[in-house]
């Protein structure tokens, strides 16, 4: 990937021309008009290109240009404003603001960009900000995902070292196969987090490997077991300010949870089998272990006569093998037609079938 061009210094006047000129002499996406973010708070203006990751911002009382990272941080109290060139664009905002009922976020569409305006800021708005350009026929418009910009955006508060939750407790369940989020969110990049067990009080190893810690994030369990089960919460200190989160109850579930349905391969004794005849059809997955994996069966004659069939696990080293057989004994011309398997995991269902053919019971041979 080319490296993104840089800005040079420029003094403030030259600025403010480059900025009204931008419009003009960059040519517009055909598709989307969407052409870019500024952010400002404080008298400090920043751009983000869509799609090419590129960011400046400037400091207008030194007059220099300096690269934005993935994160920027607004003293709780200022007003933020948000620019995002492009017509139109729609906005996403963390969850606490997305039921704003007080008029603090403000959101209008002008000609050319659109504007988030966010006054009286305070830690709990802290997260991330989105501007999604968007793609429009006649007046049928989506969201064009991949051309988001977005900035994750900390507001300091002296008073709150986390962003404030209705909940004392929150119920996360574990498994095996499926990451863990403790979304214990900092208002300020600077705080300390550590992660600690109520039962027994202590601090909890994070080694970036069993245990991650991001500070737009939270910690992050990625092979949870079940001895990380409990009652855990965070820990930030900054200066002499020290506070807790709200507690987790983690709580682990006796199963893998699946990467994917299954994939199930069924195989009949044989395609075509006489009247009188055994037949038996096996149904089979290949799973994680541990993972469940129920099993039904549709066959012809179903309302006439029941079949019996078989649950059989095999580990094979990593992997499970989860079959079931279903039994047919004596075949009668009722059991001619499409055997269905139905192989369900927590991640979903998926069919299989095979055709049974059933012949007329051979004539004994004259001797």
């Amino acid at each position: 990937m080319p490296e993104p061009p840089q800005l040079a210094p420029v003094n403030a006047e030259e600025q403010r021309l480059y900025s009204e000129l931008l419009p003009d002499v960059r040519a517009p996406h055909p598709i989307s008009k969407a052409e870019g973010t500024f952010i400002k708070h404080r008298g400090i203006i920043g751009t983000c290109s869509v799609g090419r990751c590129m960011c400046h911002i400037q400091v207008l009382n030194r007059r220099k240009f300096k690269k934005v990272s993935e994160t920027i941080s607004v003293p709780s109290g200022d007003t933020l404003e948000l620019r995002c060139r492009g017509k139109p664009v729609q906005w996403s905002v963390p969850p606490y603001l997305e039921e704003d009922h007080d008029g603090r976020l403000k959101i209008v569409q002008n000609e050319r960009y659109g504007v988030l305006t966010l006054v009286n800021t305070t830690g709990a708005d802290t997260g991330e900000y989105t501007c999604y350009p968007m793609y429009c026929e006649d007046t049928d418009c989506r969201k064009e995902y991949d051309k988001a910009v977005k900035v994750f955006i900390f507001f300091p508060d002296p008073q709150e070292l986390f962003v404030p939750s209705s909940e004392y407790y929150e119920v996360l369940q574990l498994r095996t196969n499926w990451p863990t989020v403790l979304p214990c969110q900092v208002t300020s990049p600077e705080a300390k987090v550590t992660l600690h067990r109520e039962f027994p009080p202590v601090e909890v190893a994070v080694d970036g490997t069993d245990i991650s810690f991001d500070v737009k994030r939270g910690f992050t369990i990625h092979r949870p077991r079940p001895h990380h089960a409990g009652s855990l919460y965070c820990v930030a200190g900054l200066g002499n300010l020290r506070q807790s989160s709200t507690k987790y109850m983690l709580i682990y579930v006796n199963c893998e949870y699946p990467m994917t349905p299954p994939a199930p391969v069924i195989q009949a004794s044989s395609s075509s089998v006489a009247v009188g005849e055994n037949l038996h059809i096996s149904c089979s997955v290949v799973g994680e272990q541990d993972v469940i994996v129920d099993f039904t069966w549709e066959y012809p004659g179903q309302q006439v006569r029941n079949r019996g069939w078989l649950l059989i696990k095999r580990k094979i080293k990593l992997w499970t093998r989860s079959q079931s057989v279903l039994l047919v004994d004596e075949v009668r011309d009722v059991d001619q037609g499409t055997y269905t398997c139905t192989a369900q995991n927590l991640q979903g269902a998926t069919s299989v079938s095979t055709s049974i053919n059933v012949l007329p019971k051979a004539k004994p041979k004259k001797p």
